[in-house]
């Protein structure tokens, strides 16, 4: 059960500490694009996304989209909101996880992963030990596998709530 367990849980991708993530030593900061940052069947990213990273950039992180979409989602946010990004991530493999933290020289303590997913994003940074933060989703509707995700995503997190391990209802960092 230990790898569907967030090591944050945030409102939303504009209510986590970046301060004590940076103080912890985070340097590179990976965010699932789909019901993370837009809604999956949005085409732009807010405004309010866009001045989170240029503020997140300025205090040292580097900001990459890593995502399960394929590249042609992936480029018109990346070129946007001007961060680096992975597509057809293929969470919650690790494969390209492992070879992103390779290429880019990066230690799993450099790392945190940002999603609204226990069953991809969550599992997938736990899997590869970085730090794991679970948003709740910024919109309802998802993609047909999403929803299939979801359905599993409620099983576990009763298991989890049932053994004092996560509560929805309390946010943490």
């Amino acid at each position: 059960m230990e790898e569907f367990i967030p090591d944050i849980y945030q409102k939303s991708i504009y209510t986590i500490d970046y301060t004590k993530l940076l103080n912890s030593g985070i340097k590179c900061l990976l965010f699932d694009l789909d019901n993370t940052i837009v809604p999956s069947n949005e085409t732009e990213a807010p405004q309010k996304a866009k001045d989170l990273f240029i503020s997140l950039k300025q205090k040292g992180f580097r900001v990459v989209i890593y995502t399960n979409s394929p590249m042609f989602r992936l480029r018109g946010f990346k070129n946007y909101l001007k961060v680096d990004g992975v597509s057809n991530a293929m969470k919650p493999r690790v494969k390209k996880l492992i070879k992103f933290m390779n290429q880019n020289n990066y230690l799993a303590s450099d790392l945190a992963i940002i999603g609204d997913q226990i069953m991809t994003d969550i599992r997938v940074g736990n899997r590869v030990g970085i730090t794991t933060i679970l948003v709740n989703p910024v919109s309802s509707k998802d993609f047909i596998l999403t929803r299939l995700n979801r359905h599993f995503e409620k099983k576990i997190k009763k298991k989890l709530r049932d053994h004092d391990l996560f509560n929805e209802e309390k946010y943490y960092d």
